[in-house]
């Protein structure tokens, strides 16, 4: 799937999603938000980011997400893809410094849609025409 249609999913699972407004997990988070998406923030850490409550888990979310954005070590990114699956979601996005082989193996065999760019300059490209 390419970058702009992923894009215009609308409800986004930010798994690394965080306080910190110097932090990438923060930066996807408000892109999202800041482009019209739903946006659930994924968290251990805190219970809420801008107002918006914080979930532990993606399993925690109430709704029906459309995209899982990675922002995490690999390490949990291979925990994070199970739940994935066992949700049924088809997309997810890898952030840089998120990917693993063993992720994408998984995820392409399981037939999810991957999309391995930053979400700030996808969504910058965009507002400038170029996707």
């Amino acid at each position: 799937m390419k970058s702009k249609k992923m894009l215009d999913l609308q409800k986004w699972a930010v798994v690394g999603a965080t306080q910190k407004k110097d932090k990438f997990g923060y930066k996807m988070f408000k892109s999202l938000l800041d482009n019209g998406n739903i946006v659930y923030p994924v968290t251990p850490k805190y219970d809420e980011i801008d107002g918006i409550k914080a979930y532990k888990s993606i399993k925690d979310i109430p709704d029906r997400i459309d995209v899982v954005g990675f922002i995490v070590n690999p390490e949990a990114g291979l925990k994070l893809i199970q739940d994935v699956i066992d949700l049924g979601i088809q997309n997810i996005w890898m952030q840089p410094g998120t990917r693993d082989p063993r992720i994408i193996d998984i995820a392409m065999d399981n037939d999810i849609n991957i999309v391995f760019s930053c979400v700030m300059v996808e969504l910058d490209n965009m507002d400038k025409g170029f996707l």
